[in-house]
């Protein structure tokens, strides 16, 4: 503040004026301001001094709680409000600065600054205090201890400091430069270039710097550059002080007269939005200090330095009711502050007090302060009394005398003996998974303890727990049976090893010995991988999906087609669902049931996967549903037409799932109301009893479906809600029937268990009775009945455990809307043919098809799984094979696939693994509809089409699209490159021999695909070049290897050929569908981000044509400079540039092998390669001047087209 333009008589207060002050006080002096304050010998005795009576403080106004003197008779030149804790900071003219505590400002601490200069700034931090004084700027504890001292130039007179972030500080002054003083090195960073004659007052906010001149200016400075952005002229005379919120600057000063400086009366007031000034206020008191107070409103304290304080509004009118008199015991106010809560004010005069104002009782000065550390009692004279009866009491609390007596505590060897406490056992994980080299043991960390720390048992206490809600602990670790683990290991949860090489090394081989694809788990919300599975081997599904394509960008109908075609081609090799992930992110719907997991819940497994994957069934089925059921879209992007899946009025999930019903509402008056409806799925409804009796998993279904219930419903006849009966009929029964188990409680889990503890037993019955009706059998007998020698061949005792669900089961329509279900068992088959029944009498049968299940496991956080009974045409397809007849049941666990035994399928043992959905189709689904596919996608996607950017040109374009005479053939060469950007960091883990282990690998997204042309007139010309629009945030744009900037893929400023995921890969699709060969560097990894299966034959991967076995890899840069003599990715990589050089190094490579005719002679060249390559370290040399493909004639074909 710039005390000289406020009273001149200020400038002139010097230390030796204060020691000739009159030792009389004010009479308006509280005597309780002098508490704990050393008085001069000649001062005044308290008790002539009046005492104040207590104010009242009335909640919501202003009024004074507490005064209390800093510094007898020094003026206070600032006061601050501590940031961080309750406390109130206050420096004065004589360089002393004060700090009190809470609102009855109890003296905390008090130090000498500067010997001789005034504190003319404060400002708190998490650790310290920063004073700035004339030249100095000092930081100090709390408590007084020197943190550092940071001497200016002595030219210098600083005025102000601003702390733009918790390193970074702002000092100004009257000089023509301001410094940037980095707070962790302590030393000057920048110097900013201002106007004389400097800055004496800064502010910022989230866009502008503020800085207030002593000639009446206010400039708006940008926050990077420091540059002035707008300046306003707000006083002719000098500013006083400003204060900015939200869109309001608010200015008072002084006016030039011809007497000299007046008090300007005029607040001017700047509207920061148009940048302009609007209507002055007028208020009724000299204003010198002013802040804004935003409580309810945007009010402004206008303070004068005779101590009278107005509020208002900036844009309303002032009311001289709204002014209050603060009573200093000095003729002026020096300083004004108020505290981050608003609830309090602090005003210093010029005789060394301070006043503290609030508008309740018990103000706090912060929202959230910590806690306040005060200097601990001396406990020398009071010790704590101790109690003897604790075993684990620290004798050493006594204090005792030194001694050379021997201690009682001191015990000969021969009466101790040493008891070591008995280590727990080693984990049976560790030892199970342990390989011995020598007498060293290594195995992988099982994570069932926090690392570095054994825990001890001191009580050996049986806990009782809830073994549904919460999974049983792992045996590892336990005394008893730790050779036994619960969940068996095929089951849980699977993680992908990442070394240097990323997957390249990892063996899916050893999950995964069938030919069908697994899916990777790594992508965030992978957890649907295992639904993604049921859908797939569901023939009619993933015939119609295939069919279907449309235009709009998030499609899940389109997305889920793409990724079942990968499953298609893959011979064994996982996919990934990254797109369809990526379209499912965007739906709101998605969001906003809940669907969307963090990755730190996913990781962590804290949501609850069972309900979590049965709301996503229910959303898919409704999502597809919708989806398919919009027709009018262009022909060329239409299924195949006159198929059996085209309807006009539903869409074929409506066929396949829909269950159309009426629901009745019986009101008690008699009032019947009758609406029809439809669903996709079903829940299972559980009975209310809990009873041992046994209770068919068909009557729990058929209850389920016609639903009984009361409830209250509107009744139009008696106009009111009225209790009624709600019933539910079946007119028409789906060929594909979903079941949510809903099994989410213990109560549900206890239910199942029970009725698989009663069938078990009636099925021991069963068999052993048909055995020998006459003999009892143990059960320890009970194997040999499967076996050869067996008398017949039933199930084994393992098989019958814990099974309740049927694999098949009847149902039958009735005359009067009814629905009969019944189990349905092989004896019932032999003698109702299927097709006669369902011809005949009305009766189907539904055979289980797929069960998705929960696996519990404390120590992974649990998982999903899938039992499937694959189909006859899926092995045909992958065996490629005629005459392939079977069915077979697999496990799906991510990327672990594995053949089971049928009845694994429905044994569901509660404690670890809990059925979540169930899938039964219909017998004879299959030939009810035309299951052949018909690829959507045709040549047009490759024609010219807009771009999504604005500001794209013509002449920006770097490609040509194809014409319909280039259309590629079969085995035509396309050079393909592509750019990415990273959407989540890697996550990876330091292990203690120093070596990094990738837990999660970093999350990438293309950004940019080319393709060029391979042959023709027109080779090496680009016929795509997209940049690809994403809506995720983008962490890291990789400019240095992709050459992607900020900017480069938002539609509103980016000048490139902007394009959707989903339109580029249809144009890749179309490629690899025709037949085309992608010749690049690298291009397994591209193929991999952009989720596409492409054939082998298909691919020419200039890495694995120039490498050696056993030998490194080796970058497209040398490989061009060897063989090329081309020097590309100077500064940045550029994928056409980079598609073209691997084009010319394929030609390079026929030329060298004779068309790989001579692997002998090529043989020779790859060996002087890494010869040379070890020479130059693999480094190219630096250019002097630089040639690449863009400088060749090819590139000025481009220019010329």
């Amino acid at each position: 503040m710039n005390f000289e333009g406020l009273d001149p008589g200020l400038a002139e207060y010097a230390p030796a004026m204060h020691s000739a002050l009159d030792p009389v006080l004010d009479a308006h002096l509280n005597p309780s301001l002098l508490q704990n304050v050393e008085l001069d010998p000649e001062g005044v005795a308290l008790e002539a001094l009046p005492v104040q009576e207590s104010v009242h403080i009335m909640e919501g106004v202003y009024s004074e709680l507490h005064s209390v003197v800093a510094e007898v008779g020094v003026p206070v030149s600032v006061s601050h409000f501590d940031l961080h804790e309750e406390m109130l900071w206050v420096g004065s003219h004589g360089g002393h600065a004060t700090s009190f505590f809470g609102p009855t400002l109890e003296r905390y601490s008090s130090f000498q600054v500067n010997g001789s200069d005034d504190i003319r700034q404060i400002q708190s931090l998490e650790n310290g205090i920063l004073f700035l004084t004339k030249n100095n700027l000092k930081y100090m504890a709390r408590g007084g201890l020197i943190i550092f001292d940071y001497l200016l130039d002595e030219s210098e007179d600083m005025h102000s400091l601003l702390l733009t972030d918790s390193s970074t500080l702002l000092i100004g002054g009257l000089q023509n430069h301001i410094l940037e003083i980095d707070l962790n090195t302590v030393q000057e960073t920048q110097k900013y270039a201002v106007e004389t004659p400097g800055v004496t007052i800064m502010r910022q906010t989230n866009r502008f710097f503020f800085c207030g001149h002593t000639s009446g200016k206010v400039s708006l400075r940008d926050l990077r550059t420091f540059k002035v952005e707008h300046e306003f002229d707000a006083f002719s005379g000098s500013l006083s002080d400003f204060d900015v919120h939200g869109n309001l600057l608010a200015t008072c000063g002084f006016s030039s007269r011809l007497t000299g400086l007046a008090c300007d009366r005029f607040l001017k007031v700047y509207d920061l939005r148009m940048m302009r000034a609007i209507t002055p206020l007028q208020v009724h008191v000299d204003p010198a200090f002013l802040r804004f107070i935003p409580t309810y409103t945007s009010r402004l304290a206008i303070i004068s330095q005779s101590g009278q304080c107005q509020f208002c509004e900036p844009t309303g009118l002032a009311n001289p009711a709204d002014i209050f008199h603060v009573n200093p015991v000095g003729p002026l106010l020096m300083t004004f502050d108020v505290s981050a809560s608003k609830q309090a004010l602090a005003f210093g005069d010029s005789e060394g007090c301070v006043h503290l104002w609030t508008d309740s009782p018990e103000p706090s000065f912060n929202p959230y302060s910590r806690e306040t550390e005060f200097a601990l009692p001396c406990l020398v004279d009071s010790l704590p009394p101790l109690d003897w009866s604790q075993d684990l009491l620290p004798l050493s609390l006594i204090p005792v005398p030194l001694t050379a007596d021997t201690l009682l505590s001191d015990w000969p060897a021969a009466n101790s003996a040493p008891a070591p406490r008995r280590a727990p056992p080693v984990d049976a994980e560790i030892l199970r998974t342990m390989k011995k080299v020598g007498f060293i043991g290594y195995a992988p960390n099982p994570r069932t303890r926090l690392r570095n720390q054994i825990p001890y048992r001191l009580k050996e206490s049986d806990s009782e727990f809830d073994n549904f809600s919460q999974v049983t602990e792992s045996p590892i670790g336990r005394e008893e049976e730790p050779h036994l683990h619960m969940v068996s290991k095929k089951y849980r949860k699977v993680t992908i090893k990442y070394s240097k090489l990323g997957l390249e090394d990892f063996d899916f081989k050893h999950y995964n010995k069938t030919l069908f694809a697994g899916l990777e788990p790594h992508i965030p919300n992978a957890y649907c991988n295992c639904m993604i599975q049921v859908l797939y081997f569901l023939e009619p599904v993933r015939c119609l999906i295939q069919n279907h394509l449309c235009q709009k960008e998030f499609c899940l109908a389109c997305e889920l087609g793409f990724l079942f075609h990968m499953l298609d081609l893959s011979r064994g090799d996982p996919c990934q669902g990254s797109n369809f992930l990526r379209a499912f992110r965007t739906i709101p719907e998605a969001s906003a049931l809940g669907l969307i997991l963090a990755d730190s819940d996913e990781a962590s497994g804290k949501g609850n996967l069972a309900r979590l994957i049965q709301r996503w069934n229910r959303f898919i089925l409704t999502q597809l549903h919708q989806d398919l059921q919009e027709l009018e879209v262009p022909q060329a992007y239409r299924g195949a037409g006159g198929s059996s899946f085209c309807s006009s009025g539903d869409s074929v999930i409506g066929q396949l799932f829909s269950c159309e019903m009426e629901n009745c509402s019986l009101c008690r008056c008699g009032s019947e109301t009758v609406r029809a409806s439809s669903t996709l799925l079903f829940t299972l409804s559980y009975p209310e009893d809990k009873t041992g009796k046994n209770c068919d998993f068909a009557q729990v279904l058929k209850r389920s479906i016609c639903l009984e219930q009361n409830t209250q419903a509107w009744c139009d006849n008696c106009e009111k809600y009225q209790p009624t009966i709600q019933t539910r009929n079946i007119r028409h029964l789906p060929d594909i029937l979903v079941i949510n188990c809903e099994v989410n409680s213990l109560k549900e889990a206890d239910f199942w268990r029970m009725q698989a503890e009663v069938a078990f037993k009636m099925a021991i019955k069963k068999h052993s009775g048909e055995i020998s009706k006459n003999k009892e059998f143990a059960l320890a007998d009970w194997k040999e009945l499967g076996s050869p020698e067996g008398m017949l061949m039933c199930p084994s005792i393992e098989e019958l455990k814990n099974v309740w669900l049927p694999f098949s089961i009847q149902m039958k329509m009735t005359k009067n809307k009814g629905l009969d279900v019944c189990n349905w068992t092989d004896g019932a088959e032999m003698q109702w043919g299927p097709a006669r029944a369902e011809e005949e009498h009305g009766v189907y049968v539904y055979d289980l098809m797929a069960t998705v299940v929960h696996i519990l496991d404390s120590r992974t956080g649990g998982s999903l799984v899938a039992h499937i009974k694959v189909g006859e045409t899926y092995h045909q397809r992958k065996e490629v094979s005629e005459g392939v007849t079977h069915q077979q049941w697999y496990l799906f666990n991510d990327f672990l696939i594995e053949p089971i035994d049928k009845h694994e399928a429905v044994q569901f043992d509660m404690n670890w693994k809990v059925p979540a959905i169930l899938y039964y189709i219909k017998r004879n689904l299959n030939s009810k509809y035309n299951l052949n596919i018909k690829n959507p996608i045709e040549a047009n996607v490759l024609l010219a089409e807009a771009s999504l950017a604005r500001k794209q040109r013509k002449t920006h374009t770097t490609f040509i699209p194809l014409m319909l005479n280039e259309m590629p053939q079969v085995g035509d060469l396309v050079g393909l490159d592509a750019e990415f950007v990273t959407l989540n960091e890697e996550e990876a883990e330091l292990r203690s021999d120093g070596t990094k282990s990738t837990i999660k690998p970093s999350q990438m997204s293309v950004a940019r695909i080319t393709c060029v042309r391979g042959q023709g007139p027109n080779e090496g010309i680009p016929f795509i070049d997209d940049y690809i629009s994403t809506q995720e945030q983008v962490v890291d744009y990789l400019t240095q290897y992709s050459g992607i900037k900020p900017g480069d893929l938002d539609a509103k400023i980016s000048s490139k050929h902007l394009t959707t995921l989903k339109s580029t890969y249809l144009k890749l699709r179309f490629l690899i569908d025709i037949g085309v060969k992608f010749v690049g560097h690298g291009l397994q990894k591209d193929f991999r981000v952009i989720n596409l299966m492409v054939p082998k034959d298909q691919v020419l991967d200039t890495v694995y044509l120039f490498h050696m076995p056993r030998k490194r890899m080796i970058s497209l840069r040398f490989l061009a400079w060897y063989f090329l003599d081309l020097k590309i990715q100077g500064e940045t990589h550029d994928s056409i540039e980079d598609a073209r050089t691997a084009l010319q190094l394929y030609r390079k490579y026929l030329e060298l092998s004779k068309n790989g005719t001579e692997p002998e002679s090529f043989h020779k060249v790859l060996k002087g390669l890494y010869e040379k390559g070890r020479k130059m370290d693999w480094k190219v040399p630096e250019p002097e001047g630089q040639t690449s493909p863009k400088s060749a004639a090819v590139f000025s074909s481009v220019l010329a087209l």
